[in-house]
């Protein structure tokens, strides 16, 4: 049953915006009265195998219903995703095998419960294929003649490439119309989504009401940036960190964030009181360096608990600035007595590329046995007795010739 008397700003803490407030306002009063929690709904298509901290701002704020006393329903777009969000694409998507999609639902699902509260009572699984796939060449005409043309070019990301010139295809229309179809097939009380995802969310709204339901709530929480302080947080740009990231590398990497992006991380991937997060991100009041380490032992501490988090801040405070070898430094075997820096690079899961491994070395991020490597073409000699491969500043092994 639902608690009694939700403070609303705690509720909506970091949002973008509510549409509306004053509807959420009569839901959770009405669900109070009634006993019967309102069904909160975020749609993820399984895209890609991973999640990363960006998705837990809106699952966070998911969770924050749960502990209400109402349902999280999470809706995995396994039918969606064979289209793929048009959102922010300046081309079309490609389509995902059914193989590929099965494989990244399970580990979305799996990622997304180290956030949700995973009590069947107060989540609800769902795959948006059970009601899609249902759907007849008729059904899916009723459905997009909601919908016009001219209001789907008022959609940035198509409006943008139809003047650019760049194709559009067709089934991409169809994208926002199965999206809002969920809001309808799970009787949604709430959505909510990333700002990038309002479009779709409102077309929900409209869908409902035509189809004599109450229309949902629509609420939308900002795009969490990235660690290079300007794009957002993506896997295919490199500035993220996963939820599955072993503790010392998701502490290692919130430490290197520009101050600039204090803030928002402790708005969006915190509980920390706002006047609290105001005094340490005032560098004449707390040291800059404080706050951030503040920062990474919350983050760790909410994925794999506070052992974790006190280990590796001790962990990045003996190996940064005492110049340590981390404790557990991981050991390579290498099968020839010398190799290019390239070929080293992408052996140990340094680089997944030759491009990105020379991108770092021209960076001047790689180093061997702490003499830095400016040469692409660079030759390295393994011995018996190993050499210390370092690349930035949290990614280090030993070498031995195997």
């Amino acid at each position: 049953m639902p608690e009694s008397d939700p403070d609303i700003d705690s509720l909506l803490r970091g949002t973008a915006a509510v549409y509306t407030r004053e509807e959420l306002e009569r839901k959770l009063a009405a669900s109070r009265k009634s006993g019967n929690p309102l069904r909160v709904k975020l749609g993820l298509d399984p895209s890609s195998p991973d999640i990363h901290l960006g998705h837990t701002v809106v699952l966070g704020l998911m969770r924050r219903f749960q502990d209400l006393g109402h349902v999280a329903v999470l809706i995995i777009g396994d039918y969606t995703a064979r289209i793929g969000d048009p959102t922010g694409k300046s081309k079309t998507r490609p389509m995902l095998t059914e193989q590929e999609i099965d494989a990244n639902a399970q580990t979305y699902l799996e990622q997304a419960t180290r956030v949700l509260d995973p009590d069947p009572s107060r989540l609800e699984v769902r795959r948006n294929s059970e009601w899609l796939s249902k759907l007849s060449f008729a059904d899916t005409i009723r459905l997009a003649s909601h919908m016009t043309v001219a209001r789907m070019l008022e959609r940035d990301t198509f409006e943008k490439r139809y003047k650019a010139g760049q194709p559009i295809s067709v089934h991409e229309f169809l994208y926002p119309i199965m999206q809002g179809w969920d809001s309808v097939c799970i009787n949604a009380d709430i959505e909510l989504g990333g700002t990038d995802q309002t479009f779709n969310n409102l077309i929900g709204r409209d869908f409902q009401i035509a189809n004599d339901q109450p229309p949902q709530i629509v609420i939308t929480m900002p795009i969490l940036r990235g660690l290079d302080g300007h794009e957002k947080m993506s896997k295919s740009l490199g500035n993220y960190i996963g939820v599955t990231e072993n503790p010392d590398e998701m502490f290692g990497k919130t430490m290197s964030i520009p101050d600039s992006l204090m803030a928002e991380w402790f708005t969006l991937c915190t509980t920390v009181d706002a006047d609290d997060v105001a005094v340490l991100c005032d560098s004449e009041k707390t040291h800059p360096r404080q706050a951030k380490e503040r920062l990474g032992r919350i983050i760790v501490e909410r994925f794999y608990g506070l052992d974790a988090a006190d280990h590796a801040a001790r962990e990045f405070a003996s190996r940064f600035r005492e110049g340590n070898l981390p404790s557990d430094l991981e050991t390579r075997q290498y099968a020839s007595n010398s190799a290019t820096i390239l070929d080293l690079m992408r052996e140990v899961g340094f680089a997944a590329s030759n491009s990105e491994a020379r991108r770092l070395v021209s960076q001047g991020a790689v180093s061997i046995n702490d003499e830095k490597i400016d040469d692409a073409a660079h030759a390295v000699s393994i011995t018996a007795e190993g050499i210390i491969l370092r690349v930035g500043k949290r990614r280090v092994c030993r070498i031995v010739r195997g």
